[in-house]
């Protein structure tokens, strides 16, 4: 759009699309920060969904610690894995432990289902 005034060209820009400033209350920060890891949801992908900087969830992230709201993480992270309990009497197969570039290590008995492992070893990365 474009007007004039006295010799002058005065431009106008109308943006139409997303308000880029949003409020988000802890509760909804929270509810978004617990949807990485389900199901094999990285950061990028929750934030991609809430359109969102993958920056955003890990500040995020951070208040929501320094807040108390969300513990920090220990060094040790256990995922419990939905399933049968072992037979007490079948022999342990061997321990197998995978180990990640961002220092977290992935322990667990060999013969685990390679759906579970792939799993598990998403869950470790995201974490």
């Amino acid at each position: 759009m474009t007007s004039y005034r006295r010799g002058q060209i005065l431009r106008h820009e109308v943006i139409f699309g997303v308000e880029r400033r949003r409020r988000w209350s802890d509760e909804e920060k929270l509810a978004i920060l617990m949807k990485v890891g389900v199901a094999g949801a990285t950061v990028a992908d929750v934030a991609r969904t809430y359109d969102l900087t993958r920056q955003h969830t890990y500040q995020w992230r951070r208040q929501m610690r320094e807040k108390g709201l969300l513990p920090a993480p220990d060094g040790s992270v256990f995922l419990a894995l939905d399933g049968p309990e072992p037979n007490a009497t079948a022999t342990v197969p061997a321990e197998v432990e995978i180990g990640f570039p961002n220092g977290r290590s992935l322990r667990c008995r060999g013969g685990v289902d390679d759906r579970d492992l792939a799993r598990l070893i998403r869950l470790v990365v995201t974490a």
